[in-house]
């Protein structure tokens, strides 16, 4: 079997019309922000709470399993088919990035996580987040994984922890 590398999956298995289309409104957004500048950090807060497809798809499976699960244990063994169902979908998923609710979330617009960071960091570029980056020397591993605040959480919860590596 020859599954799309992870970042691609969805899109892979989306209609072009609905990548187009996200692709368009997030260019379009960016646009709309490099032109008001006073407004991008509301717009990166707004990114920071955006449901990407994957948690929506892992939530949906989720609350499937666990009411089939209790209608299974209340009522009838047949509502067992639906966690099963729906784990056999949420396999596929992971494996080839399909599964029957995903046509429907991109073309309401759910972008994966991907295309979200796509968009905060072409913000975060805008603002200037990055141009104090060296472009070589020892500090410069420090600077760039600093500037991109991915790792904030991790060093907020554990300051004195070393590198690991």
């Amino acid at each position: 079997m020859n599954a799309p590398a992870s970042p691609a999956r969805v899109p892979a298995n989306t209609v072009e019309q609905a990548n187009e289309r996200i692709f368009r409104e997030t260019r379009m957004r960016i646009d709309y922000y490099a032109h008001h500048p006073d407004q991008i950090d509301d717009r990166i807060d707004e990114l920071e709470r955006e449901w990407d497809t994957e948690r929506i798809l892992e939530s949906n499976a989720a609350t499937l399993v666990v009411i089939g699960t209790m209608m299974g244990a209340a009522f009838s063994r047949k509502w067992l088919l639906l966690p099963m169902a729906v784990g056999g979908f949420l396999l596929q998923h992971g494996v080839q990035g399909w599964c029957p609710p995903l046509g429907i979330l991109r073309r309401l617009g759910v972008r994966t996580p991907r295309e979200i960071e796509a968009e905060r960091y072409a913000l975060k570029s805008i603002r200037g987040d990055f141009d104090g980056i060296k472009a070589r020397g020892e500090d410069s591993a420090a600077a760039a994984a600093d500037a991109t605040g991915r790792l904030d959480f991790y060093w907020n919860e554990n300051p004195d922890s070393p590198p690991r590596g």
